[in-house]
């Protein structure tokens, strides 16, 4: 608010906007859009970050902003969109983003030899540089790499890893057939995998991991793929807006016409299992002409043809046909792969009926004979085997009978339509499995010393209806979003702490209970799914109870009527089960699942297809014949589950990748109508959100992306530096590299074991080292001067070293003579002190005789008798002195003649005492009668004194008493208000644990949202409770959510319950009118409550201001940090305004501290530059402030004026008053106040009417009156 910099909000559609902090709040800052003045919202504190100085620049890499926040990265993705730069790094992962038209030169064979052999960051970012640091990591490291392609469907994964296969193949391939047989794969495998869907035109139905062999050249030597999860579901049902597998449309618009008459093709509506779908072709206006009119759909012909400028039915007919033979499949190969896939058309074509009969079976209907005759021709079954084997089920008896009797059991037209539907998806998924299986074959290889993986599968989904399909992928996607967090964010900062470089741990959400929901043993839904296949009866019904029983309480899972949109409401909670993914909460339909999750056939099916007379069709069912069991043999469906194969298949696939180095690549969709230059701000938000990229920028905000080992990069740059050099240590060798380069400390670090580089760094590093052989040259100098420099260095240090020693030995030698004169001195003591400590007591006694003298004196009656005893004790004194002196004598002997001195000086003391008091009594008797009468008038004074003083101590007493029992009366009390404290702290702690778990569910259930908006656009469905409010609405709504969250929070509960009886609400006031109020209220309550509130947004101002402060900047100090940090450490409980205001008595009070300034406190260790911090409280808040620096002017501040500047802190909550020899007398403070010109600066700032009115204010007023 006072930099009048602009920050980034929340908005609904676009993500973030643009606006300007004009109030503050409670939890919230009112937020003025820039686009539309006049209009303000509020936001919550922690969704508002701080903004570039210029919003339209941006940058190659994210970690290159000043600010990382999600909204800057937002931002930066969105204006390089709009220039057609879709690739974006984040420190070194790829952002892409799906343009939907065809960039110029982005992709030609000039681009690939531009980034070839260039390391990561050197030039602009692409999906080939990606590849290029993959190829070198493998190269350098001897390991095999792996690059994971990720995002949601229609995001461009797959488009992605065709650039990468042709990249790696056209440049560092052979240059042999092998290298564009790997290429003109893709083409066969999207034929048969990929198909429409509503998200996206060519969307991948399974899931491949492309790995590209090197042999120990680093020269491309074969391939091989592996593939997961086909869908075969769709082979026999679509969507109304989506079709079936590419193949069955290029088959009919683009066979020749002997294939179309031998295969019996006409137009796609003919087919069952396309004319549920879309029908239309994928062609251009030049091709949809030569597409015969008897192959198009009507359909087709009223709408028009599907649009794609990647897409093109008869042209990819093709193109896959020039495909199969480069990669070695001969006319009769092609010819069986078409009429397996005939076949499958015509199968779903046989219709059923009742028969009418007792038996309850069904028979073919009468226009299917001709159907079932193409079928049977095509795949080489006899018709009348086809026929019984669609309508019929063999059984062999068990008991009651002759063993091994076959029973034929007839099928009811539902039953018969299942198997028919069956045999079509086992037909085609092992045709795939076949074509895969040739593709493996046409680029061999024997040996293989590395590969470079490609992993693309389909991206997090989520529609109206959600099958075992969409539950197996984002099962998948869950398991690669954790292996993600472990080796970007989980690995980094283990590595971070192994090298001792000292990064901030960042935290990120751990998605393992998620997982484990899945696939744990035994209670885990997938094995959950396979024990409900193993029953007698399985059902969908029951698989979906026993999941919510088993898991009644996780937090990942619920019921479908807590969904966000109406069509998942309406499901009973034994029609499915919700799922709350990493990227939001999914509603999976259970419909089928037992169905799909089991890939076995009947024997009746299984013994018709393994005994076909068509050689082609009966070897893709070898080994599923081969592997036939007892159960199939007893005529029972045996059970393989697909969802366990998945799942096996998922694990190998994480160990290879978890044993490979990885790159990352997120694919992002910029809008849902998959049209070009269309920017959905809150959509990509939500998708980097989910793929983690907020997180990796926490991380990377301190972290070094860029590493290598110290000999690695000795062995990388030794080519260039002479002989001198490269007999240098590793670690010694890059040290002498980087400080001749001078680059900056901050930009590396040395750790253990490697050097690490800030983002973008070692680009720049390799570029500096592999130029012309001139700056090399000069270089080479700089490092020998280095050496040169250290060595000298070294040399000083050992020197100085010598020296240091030499001076060690003289001490050393100096303190021994130290240590022998101590203990001689020791030894001296030990022997004379007997005569040391006698002399001492005897001199104290010729001391106390000379006191008997005086004495002496003052007798009048034997005075003469009495002085000459004196004398003789004196004699003896001396004698035993000089006798001390002039032997050795013992300890005992002196202690003897002691005690006989003391004996007689005892006698003598004892009669001079018997004399002074005889005379004393003589005396005493004198003045007795003189007393006497003095006494009795001394009595009667005293008499009336002592009754007086009585009297006194009687009212003490009572005032003791009284003083006594308020005393106890404010023990009980404070023990009482210490009770409640206890009861209310318990209270607050039980609603922090609620109001950490509403946070959670909240968070969850704005997930939950968003995904649920994405899924009614996508699908045409709006949220029902959404459909009658606004956006802005639906956003204000969210925020008081958010700030009734907050509400609950420990210290905003303690502050109600401390101040439960507030008369004033001030949350809705502004900052400007809780001013005018201070300064013009004369109402003491109000006036109290305005200034807590005021100073308390000071405080929230202030914390918001620190957080996004910019980086490798000082942080702004309003009072020296042993206070806030007293103030932090010590928060100070909350008491009312106005019982705080008489509490104080609006007493003034000053004090002063030492001071620092954090520009000086590392430049000025021995604290020369330490200057005082002056404050003057006017009751609780601050009324002046001083800070007095050495070369440096006074700073002076008065409240009003200067709040910002100011300690926003009340004095209780600054522990002043508890720092000893803080407090100052008021004299003390007026004079340096005076003498640094404050009373001139707050004239000035009472006539410009921006002081306060205080104390201070009030006496310069009268005084100048």
């Amino acid at each position: 608010m006072d930099d009048g910099k602009p920050v980034w909000a929340p908005h609904p559609t676009d993500g973030f906007q643009l606006g300007m902090i004009v109030d503050i709040g409670a939890d919230t800052l009112t937020i003025e859009p820039l686009n539309h003045k006049g209009k303000t919202f509020l936001a919550p504190i922690n969704q508002v970050f701080p903004g570039e100085e210029d919003v339209n620049k941006h940058v190659e890499d994210n970690c290159s902003l000043m600010y990382l926040n999600e909204a800057t990265l937002l931002n930066n993705v969105r204006v390089r969109y709009s220039k057609d730069k879709i690739y974006t790094y984040v420190a070194n992962i790829l952002i892409a983003v799906n343009p939907y038209s065809d960039i110029p030169k982005l992709y030609s064979p000039e681009t690939i030899k531009m980034y070839q052999g260039r390391s990561l960051g050197t030039l602009p970012p692409h999906v080939y540089a990606v590849a290029d640091k993959a190829y070198r990591d493998m190269k350098v490291l001897k390991m095999s790499q792996s690059i994971i392609v990720s995002g949601e469907s229609g995001a461009g994964k797959t488009e992605n890893t065709k650039f990468v296969l042709r990249y790696l193949t056209s440049s560092y391939g052979t240059g042999q057939d092998i290298d564009e047989r790997i290429v003109e794969a893709n083409p066969l495998l999207e034929a048969f995998g990929n198909a429409k869907t509503v998200r996206n035109n060519n969307s991948s139905r399974f899931g491949k991991f492309v790995e590209i062999h090197f042999n120990e050249k680093n020269a491309v030597v074969g391939g091989f793929v592996s593939h997961y999860l086909l869908e075969k579901s769709r082979i026999c049902m679509q969507s109304a807006e989506e079709r079936n597998y590419h193949i069955f449309y290029r088959l009919c618009a683009g066979a020749s016409e002997d294939i179309r008459r031998m295969l019996h093709l006409s137009s796609p509506d003919t087919f069952r299992y396309l004319n549920r779908g879309c029908t239309r072709y994928f062609a251009s206006k030049d091709s949809d002409k030569q597409i015969m009119q008897n192959r198009k759909s009507p359909e087709h012909m009223k709408v028009g043809a599907l649009k794609d400028p990647l897409l093109d039915d008869q042209g990819d007919f093709n193109r896959m046909c020039v495909a199969m033979k480069k990669i070695g499949l001969d006319d009769t190969e092609k010819l069986n792969l078409f009429r397996v896939v005939a076949g499958v058309l015509h199968l779903g074509n046989i219709d059923f009926e009742e028969t009418g009969s007792t038996s309850g079976g069904c028979i073919l209907k009468n226009q299917s004979s001709q159907t079932l005759e193409y079928c049977a021709e095509l795949l080489g079954l006899d018709e009348e085997d086809l026929r019984v084997s669609l309508t019929t089920r063999v059984m062999l008896t068990t008991s009651g009978g002759a063993k091994g009797t076959v029973i034929k059991v007839p099928l009811k037209v539902e039953q018969a339509n299942n198997a028919r539907d069956a045999l079509a998806k086992a037909v085609y998924s092992r045709l795939f499995d076949h074509v895969v299986k040739r593709v493996n074959q046409c680029f061999p290889f024997q040996t293989s010393n590395n590969f470079i993986g490609v992993l693309d599968i389909a991206g997090f989904e989520y529609f109206e209806h959600n099958s075992f399909e969409q539950f197996c992928i984002n099962y998948c996607n869950e398991k690669l979003q954790q292996f993600f967090n472990e080796r970007i964010l989980k690995e980094e900062q283990e590595l971070y702490q192994r090298e001792g470089l000292g990064v901030n741990e960042v935290h990120y959400v751990d998605n393992q209970d998620c997982i484990d929901l899945v696939e744990a043993k035994v209670v885990g839904i997938l094995d959950i799914l396979d024990e409900e296949n193993r029953l007698p009866q399985p059902s969908d019904q029951h698989f979906a109870e026993a999941v919510h029983s088993k898991h009644k309480d996780h937090f990942r899972l619920t019921v479908p009527r807590k969904s966000k949109l109406t069509v998942h409401r309406n499901l009973r909670d034994d029609e499915g089960f919700i799922v709350r993914h990493f990227a939001g909460a999914v509603c999976y339909e259970t419909t089928q699942f037992v169905e799909k999750n089991n890939d076995a056939l009947h024997m009746s099916l299984e013994s018709l297809v393994c005994e076909s007379k068509d050689k082609f069709v009966k070897d893709l069912f070898e080994n599923f014949s081969n592997s036939r069991d007892s159960k199939q043999k007893a005529g029972k469906l045996s059970f393989i589950s697909v969802g366990n194969k998945f799942k096996t298949q998922l694990n190998l696939l994480l160990e290879k990748l978890r044993s490979t180095g990885s790159s990352f690549i997120r694919c992002v969709k910029p809008n849902l109508k998959m049209v070009p230059h269309q920017f959905e701000g809150a959509q990509i938000l939500s998708q980097l959100q989910c793929s983690g990229m907020v997180a990796v920028l926490d991380l990377m905000q301190g972290g070094f992306p860029s590493r290598t080992h110290f000999h690695e990069l000795y062995n990388m740059y030794k080519q260039y530096m002479p002989a001198k050099l490269t007999r240098l240590d590793p670690r010694l060798f890059c040290k002498a590299l980087f400080k001749a380069l001078g680059l900056n400390y901050n930009d590396y670090k040395f750790g253990l074991t490697r050097v690490f580089f800030r983002p973008g760094k070692f680009a720049e590093f390799d570029q500096i080292m592999k130029s012309d052989p001139d700056h090399l040259l000069e270089l080479l100098k700089r490092v020998n001067k280095w050496l040169i420099m250290s060595r000298w260095k070294k040399v000083q240090w050992c020197s100085l070293s010598v020296i240091k020693l030499r001076n060690k030995m003289c001490y050393r030698a100096q303190a021994c003579i130290k240590i022998q004169k101590t203990v001689r001195m020791w030894l001296c003591k030990k022997r004379h002190k007997p005569r040391v400590d006698g002399m001492v007591k005897v001199r104290n006694l010729k001391k106390t005789l000379e006191k008997f003298t005086e004495v002496v004196s003052g007798l009048k009656e034997g005075k003469q008798e009495m002085v000459k005893q004196v004398q003789e004790l004196s004699t003896a004194i001396d004698t035993l002195m000089a006798k001390m002196k002039s032997t050795v004598m013992s300890r005992k002997q002196i202690e003897e003649e002691y005690e006989a001195l003391v004996k007689r000086s005892e006698g003598l003391l004892s009669s001079m005492q018997k004399r002074k008091q005889e005379e004393e009594e003589r005396e005493r008797l004198k003045r007795i009668q003189e007393e006497m009468e003095r006494d009795r008038k001394r009595r009667e004074e005293e008499d009336q004194l002592r009754k007086q003083e009585e009297e006194d101590r009687r009212l003490k007493s009572e005032m003791e008493q009284k003083r006594k029992q308020e005393e106890e009366e404010r023990r009980k009390r404070e023990e009482e208000e210490r009770l409640l404290q206890a009861e209310l702290e318990v209270q607050l702690a039980l609603e922090r644990e609620e109001a950490t778990q509403r946070q959670t569910v909240l968070e969850q259930e704005r997930r939950d949202r968003e995904l649920a908006m994405r899924i009614a656009q996508s699908e045409a469905e709006l949220i029902q409770e959404d459909a009658q409010m606004d956006p802005s609405l639906r956003r204000s709504d969210l925020a008081a959510e958010i700030a009734e969250l907050l509400a609950r929070g420990v210290q905003v509960q303690a502050s109600k319950a401390a101040a439960g009886v507030k008369k004033y609400d001030l949350s809705k006031w502004k900052y400007a009118e809780l001013r005018d109020a201070i300064n013009t209220s004369c109402d003491i309550e109000l006036l109290a409550a305005c200034r807590e509130e005021f100073h308390r947004r000071l405080k929230v101002y202030h914390a918001w201001k620190s957080k996004n402060k910019k980086r490798n900047t000082d942080t702004e100090q309003r009072a020296p940090k042993s206070v806030t940090d007293y103030a932090e450490q010590n928060p100070a409980p909350p008491v009312p305004a106005r019982q705080q205001e008489i509490a104080m008595n609006r007493q003034q009070r000053y004090f002063r501290i030492p001071f620092i300034r954090p520009a000086d406190q590392y430049k000025d260790p021995a604290n020369k530059k330490k200057g005082w911090w002056y404050a003057h409280f006017d009751g609780p808040w601050i009324a002046r402030q001083m800070e007095l620096h050495p070369d440096k002017h006074p700073i002076l501040l008065v409240a009003g004026k200067d709040d910002m500047e100011m300690c926003e802190l009340s004095l209780e909550e600054t522990g002043l008053t508890r720092k000893r020899g803080a407090e100052i007398l008021p004299r003390q403070f007026e004079e340096i106040w005076e003498r640094c010109g404050g009373i001139q600066y707050l004239r000035n700032a009472i006539e410009s009417k921006q002081a306060r009115p205080t104390y201070a204010t009030a006496m310069l007023q009268n005084l100048l009156k």
